[in-house]
């Protein structure tokens, strides 16, 4: 089998000597005191010894000589979990183990960020006229600049109390939602939110905020209960807004290094026409969006104080 012109056979031949090289290297950094071994005598170097991180790890000798050799023997991720935690693996080495070793990784429960720096806030600011938010992969609300606020924020959804995208859009009035088209596009939040649910099944803050949101919209229960899926990409939506009327956006996703299940969502106008509303909202700020950044901010705080695990 070819990808991109290299063999599958010659990219794990590839593979075999950089597991090698890298195990050896993770060994001879791991002294015996960190393990709470003595030292011993006549040591040609200050790392563990091959039979000691067998023996640390509960796995045979000759197995672990032969992993470190980089022969094709097949390495449960139990085991390599183990040799990790005796060669005191962070993270993105233990990724890279698993990749070396040819095993699937599966990576600990994120836990979601509840806020971001003032660098990621400084982005979003600065993007300002054009509609900024940072979204956890939940759709929770962790930052906006003003004129996210100026399109989203009307009165009755700062009613609502929980900076949650998805729990303003599937409990706020039809009446009163800035999103048109609402049969289209909550099927597919929907469909997105179990998407990112499928890295936190079982999770109890991941369970306890779908149970909740099923209990508040009945809406969104027959749509979960669906089982629908889609991915995050690029989409024009329409947007209302009673001081402009309506409003054609595309959004688009970018990542956040260090926050992989966060990302920033920018809403650009689709027309020209859109373009002058969004000028036009901007210009009028402090009298259609009467919260100050201050008083967002608070709500946001006094949410994640009153719903801890969620």
């Amino acid at each position: 089998m070819t990808t991109g012109g290299v063999t599958m056979g010659a990219a794990a031949h590839r593979r075999r000597p950089e597991l090698a090289a890298f195990l050896r290297s993770r060994r001879a950094r791991v002294t015996p005191a960190d393990v709470g071994m003595p030292p011993g005598l006549r040591r040609r170097t200050p790392g563990l010894r091959r039979e000691e991180v067998a023996q640390l790890s509960g796995v045979g000798v000759t197995w672990y000589t032969w992993l470190e050799q980089g022969r094709p023997i097949n390495a449960s991720p139990q085991v390599l979990d183990a040799v990790a935690r005796t060669l005191r693996l962070d993270t993105p080495e233990r990724e890279h183990l698993y990749r070396l070793a040819e095993v699937a990784y599966a990576a600990a429960p994120e836990r979601l960020s509840r806020s971001v720096g003032a660098e990621v806030q400084g982005i979003i600011d600065a993007l300002d006229p054009l509609p900024a938010v940072v979204y956890t992969s939940r759709y929770d609300v962790l930052a906006t600049n003003a004129a996210y606020r100026d399109l989203f924020l009307v009165p009755e959804t700062v009613r609502i109390g929980v900076p949650n995208v998805l729990w303003t859009l599937f409990t706020v009035s039809e009446e009163a939602c800035p999103v048109v088209h609402r049969e289209r596009e909550l099927p597919t939040m929907a469909a997105t939110l179990r998407s990112s649910y499928g890295r936190h099944v079982g999770e109890p803050a991941w369970e306890d905020f779908i149970r909740a949101l099923s209990r508040s919209s009945p809406h969104f229960a027959r749509l979960w209960a669906s089982g629908a899926v889609a991915q995050l990409g690029p989409r024009v939506k329409t947007f209302r807004h009673e001081a402009v009327g309506e409003l054609r956006m595309t959004s688009q996703s970018l990542s956040i290094d260090g926050m992989p299940e966060s990302r920033i969502v920018v809403y650009t106008p689709e027309d020209e026409r859109t373009r002058e509303k969004v000028a036009l909202l901007r210009e009028r700020r402090q009298r259609l969006w009467p919260v100050t950044d201050e008083e967002a901010a608070e709500i946001m705080r006094e949410w994640n104080t009153e719903n801890p695990g969620l």
